[in-house]
């Protein structure tokens, strides 16, 4: 796979680049080749370290975006077993802008459902940009109700701009199907796991996104509406974006401090894309650890849990800082 390198990430492709360099070049003087090799290894570590440690809310919306960052097919790959994809929601027909399936985690029988982008322009289109169709939502909910048959906790990934807004959406009842991915969430009786691992786009993520446990990757978003459609409505000017970001607070930090996400999962310096298999291990050690904590709880006991915690989510003001007109 190609790297690709967002504007900021420059200095950190420069040094990248002087290591490929040394790496082909032929001849005597191999230890100290190596020496050098590692001294800008070093350099590029320190760099990477500080660029990603001080990001802009806009900053880090590119990162969750990147080409090059893990995608559900990824994840299901490096760290189920047996996977076995399901196609269809026996009404309409398949949507693959979700995957959905049954496979293992470390020999437990899990359901696993997530958005999938594409890597190049031709698997997007295919994938449509992770942007799911009514049939995708009911396929989805389609696999978590076998998973509740056969008490198997869900694992979801989230990962998408948005439901997909086209014309054959609304006309096969888009607001519907994830209005009833919503309810039927709530209520699923099996532990519910749901993993932000790059944008979680307003409708499109909660589709999938109801859940015990929310989790986030480090470097991702969830916001209600991009940056770029908020600074539209608001700013009436795309060039607002960098602002929007920030006035949304869908940075993982933000959205932890607010009490929306119950986990932050840390990525490698660099990001998620500069290192897959840290990632995946992060990725796998929290899925691990919270199937734990939620299988000791009684199903009962767990829905009510899920209704008080998104009962509790946000603050109601009655009164104050209202002012009369």
């Amino acid at each position: 796979m190609e790297k690709k390198y967002l504007d900021f990430e420059k200095p950190i492709a420069e040094i990248e680049r002087k290591i490929e360099e040394l790496k082909k070049k032929k001849g005597n003087g191999e230890v100290d080749k190596r020496g050098k090799i590692l001294q800008l290894q070093q350099i590029l570590n320190e760099k990477r370290k500080e660029i990603y440690s001080n990001l802009s809310a806009w900053q880090i919306v590119q990162v969750a975006r990147h080409p090059n960052r893990p995608h559900t097919l990824d994840y299901v790959e490096n760290i189920f077993d047996d996977f076995i994809e399901l196609h269809g929601d026996r009404i309409c027909g398949d949507d693959p802008a979700i995957v959905a399936g049954l496979g293992k985690f470390k020999d437990i029988g899990v359901a696993i459902v997530g958005h999938q982008k594409g890597r190049d322009t031709k698997e997007n289109l295919k994938r449509k940009f992770g942007m799911a169709h009514p049939e995708g939502y009911r396929k989805a909910m389609r696999i978590m109700k076998l998973a509740e048959k056969f008490n198997f906790p869900v694992i979801t990934f989230i990962d998408t701009p948005g439901a997909h807004p086209d014309i054959e959406a609304e006309e096969r009842g888009q607001a519907l199907s994830i209005a009833k991915n919503l309810f039927e969430m709530s209520l699923l009786k099996t532990p519910i796991l749901c993993i932000i691992i790059g944008e979680g786009g307003s409708g499109g993520a909660l589709g999938i996104g109801v859940g015990d446990r929310i989790l986030m990757q480090e470097f991702s978003i969830y916001s209600v509406i991009s940056p770029e459609g908020c600074a539209s409505i608001l700013w009436k000017n795309q060039n607002a974006v960098e602002e929007a970001a920030e006035a949304l607070k869908l940075t993982s930090k933000e959205l932890y401090n607010l009490g929306i996400i119950d986990e932050i999962i840390p990525e490698p310096p660099g990001a998620a894309h500069s290192d897959w298999e840290t990632t995946f291990r992060n990725v796998e050690e929290a899925i691990e650890r919270n199937l734990r904590e939620l299988k000791t709880i009684k199903i009962e006991e767990l829905i009510e849990l899920r209704y008080k915690k998104y009962r509790k989510i946000g603050v109601i003001l009655e009164g104050e800082g209202i002012e009369e007109t």
